[in-house]
């Protein structure tokens, strides 16, 4: 087991330890705050249950490059298009990242690319609304990028060490494409009546959806009560979804749009925004297939997949004639 700060392996050794005792030396770890790393001896549900959640957080950045990625050869001006370009591009380096933290669990990252592709594995449902203009993009980076921060930061204290130590980088680009994204719509929002409706517009669309990017409510969220207990989660979806809310509200404020909720008010006596519920018949829709773009979405990933064949095939093989030098000039 090791430490949070230095990663240095503790004295204490699980070589040789029947099961018991390395179930209690790694109840002790989660209880103590320090983190799991890979050589560490885990319970196979933990191992599991990282993997899950690591999938599926690394399916959402490869897929959540597709409806903004659709705007680049669109966007208005060279610089929003080296923005937008930059930002397509951060989203696939973290799905890179992400699927090498759950090759530290054991995962094989083409077995989780198939998985994805014949729909055995999920990714957010945020990801399956079309983008039909401009002000998507900007809306986007506000609301789904603001909500990955909130879901993301309290995972750089996750349990497992590999992916706490993704997060942080994760979180850092995920800030600031919630930054471009509300410039964006502040500039839209200073230009002409027209794109100021284009703003509300895509905010009324984007609302809800935005909501449901934090899962179901925690009565009816099967795994987060385990995942809470290996402090793989710090916080549950509702605490998750009110933080999104009264982070939110202030900035539609400034920005000059109005949430689309007729619920939404100041609750003194909490300290918090009360707030409607989405529609939860249609984030079951949604994950189960049944959303507005599942099927094109599903559709070019596989392609991409298919197409980009050829380039495995010749890394594999490079990588074999590396191999092979390298052992022949050990040799000699």
């Amino acid at each position: 087991m090791t430490s949070p700060q230095s990663g240095t392996p503790s004295t204490s050794s699980s070589a040789g330890c029947a099961e018991p005792e390395l179930q209690r030396q790694f109840d002790e770890t989660i209880a103590h705050n320090q983190r799991i790393e890979p050589r560490d001896w885990m319970p196979e549900g933990y191992r599991r249950t990282l993997i899950r959640q690591i999938a599926q957080h690394a399916h959402s950045e490869i897929i959540g490059m597709q409806p903004e990625g659709e705007w680049i050869t669109r966007a208005p001006s060279l610089r929003r298009k080296a923005i937008l370009f930059a930002k397509v591009q951060d989203e696939a380096g973290h799905g890179l990242y992400l699927y090498s933290a759950a090759e530290t669990l054991g995962a094989d990252r083409a077995d989780l690319t198939e998985r994805l592709i014949e729909g055995r594995q999920k990714y957010s449902s945020i990801f399956n609304y079309p983008t039909p203009t401009f002000a998507d993009v900007g809306v986007i980076g506000w609301f789904v990028d603001g909500a990955a921060i909130c879901n993301q930061v309290p995972l750089c204290r996750s349990s497992y060490g590999p992916y706490a130590r993704a997060m942080v980088r994760v979180c850092k680009e995920e800030s600031f494409h919630q930054r471009q994204g509300y410039e964006l719509l502040m500039t839209m929002m200073r230009g002409t009546e027209a794109q100021r409706d284009m703003v509300q517009e895509s905010v009324n669309r984007w609302w809800w959806p935005s909501l449901m990017m934090f899962g179901p409510p925690d009565d009816d969220s099967p795994n987060s009560a385990q995942s809470m207990a290996w402090k793989i989660k710090r916080h549950t979806n509702d605490e998750l979804r009110q933080r999104f809310v009264d982070m939110t509200v202030p900035q539609a404020a400034k920005l000059g749009v109005t949430l689309p909720d007729p619920e939404l008010r100041w609750n003194e006596q909490r300290g918090h925004h009360d707030f409607g519920a989405p529609d939860w018949s249609e984030l079951k829709r949604v994950i189960t297939g049944d959303g507005p773009c599942n099927a094109q979405r599903m559709e070019r990933r596989r392609t991409a997949h298919e197409e980009g064949a050829w380039v495995r095939e010749a890394a594999t093989a490079h990588a074999a004639k590396h191999n092979k030098r390298r052992e022949e000039g050990t040799a000699a």
